[in-house]
């Protein structure tokens, strides 16, 4: 039996990766679809691990050539994409395939598979404690983080457009009621 695709999606700093990775360590026959992009690593990043890191003009090249499921140029030459073929090769194989995906790219991810994928929508308890978080991670500069909280606004007004949104005010909590909807979705 093919597997299923689970998409989360949210503003940068919401705590999805965080919640993603509580979720692989659980018993759900899941794996991550490592997500290709054109930014550079972020510090102990590695190319295939969490992404496939790709220059404008490679990421173009697969563009061109239909090799994703989606991608989006979120920043200008900051392209993000969820390759086509290792997912579906991982839902031919049975597994259950967890992304972290954009909120554009997670509505249309959402669009293509239809009741085969269940979406995600993980939303920080306000603004104040987004600007918070991403200034706390130091892993940008204050002109990204700037354009990261306008992009959030956008991304915050299509939290309705998911099957399940998740507040992550309580980080326990939020890895809590993810875990239930999933294990819920996987079980039907």
């Amino acid at each position: 039996m093919d597997g299923k695709l689970i998409i989360f999606s949210a503003p940068s700093g919401a705590g999805k990766s965080t919640i993603i990775n509580y979720l692989l360590t659980q018993d759900l026959n899941l794996v991550f679809s490592v997500s290709a992009t054109s930014r550079p690593p972020r510090g102990t990043e590695c190319h295939g691990v969490e992404y496939f890191f790709l220059l404008p003009e490679e990421f173009r090249a697969c563009v061109a050539r239909g090799e994703f499921l989606e991608y989006e140029e979120v920043y200008p030459d900051r392209f993000y994409g969820t390759p086509k073929e290792p997912v579906e090769l991982q839902l031919k194989s049975g597994k259950n395939v967890v992304c972290d995906v954009d909120v554009v790219g997670g509505i249309r991810i959402k669009q293509h598979y239809g009741n085969r994928a269940l979406s995600v929508f993980i939303q920080p308890p306000s603004v104040e404690e987004l600007r918070k978080r991403l200034t706390e991670r130091r892993t940008d500069a204050p002109e990204v983080i700037e354009g990261r909280m306008a992009k959030a606004a956008f991304e915050l007004s299509h939290a309705g457009r998911f099957d399940v949104v998740i507040v992550n005010d309580d980080l326990e909590k939020a890895k809590a009621e993810a875990l239930q909807t999933v294990k819920a979705f996987l079980a039907k």
